[in-house]
């Protein structure tokens, strides 16, 4: 099964929740917004401030996977693009998230939920390049 196209309710939900639990925890006990370009940024940059914490989510990210595969259920993903073009997909991506001050994390997901003007700009202007990506992808080239 492609779990990209399959739409499940009962994750997407569970899966949901918990990106709004972690978001929340962040801003209630850092102040801080979950934006996962910024801690990364910030984690690797020169103003390397709020280590531990950052490090910590960053962290759970890869983390969070190995604990569910050692629960006896794999992760199966498949990625039908060459390496160079994930390495220029992910200059491109890096590149759009200095640009736009945040990625979709951050904008999308904090920033909506803040009731940012400027967060849902952001987010219709990803949401709006991504599908005109994948249609000029899928249907011209």
């Amino acid at each position: 099964m492609d779990y990209a196209t399959q739409f499940t309710p009962i994750s997407a939900l569970i899966g949901g929740g918990l990106i709004g639990l972690a978001t929340l925890w962040l801003m209630a006990s850092q102040g801080r917004i979950a934006g996962i370009s910024g801690i990364t940024g910030t984690l690797i940059g020169p103003e390397g401030g709020d280590r531990i914490w950052r490090l910590a989510f960053i962290l759970g990210l890869v983390i969070a996977p190995l604990i569910y595969m050692a629960t006896g259920r794999p992760i199966e993903a498949t990625i039908p693009a060459s390496t160079p073009v994930l390495i220029t997909a992910g200059l491109l991506v890096g590149i759009g998230t200095q640009l736009g001050s945040g990625c979709t994390s951050g904008h999308g997901v904090c920033g909506i939920s803040r009731f940012s003007t400027r967060g849902l700009v952001a987010t219709i202007t990803f949401m709006v390049t991504g599908a005109v990506a994948v249609f000029i992808i899928r249907h011209v080239v």
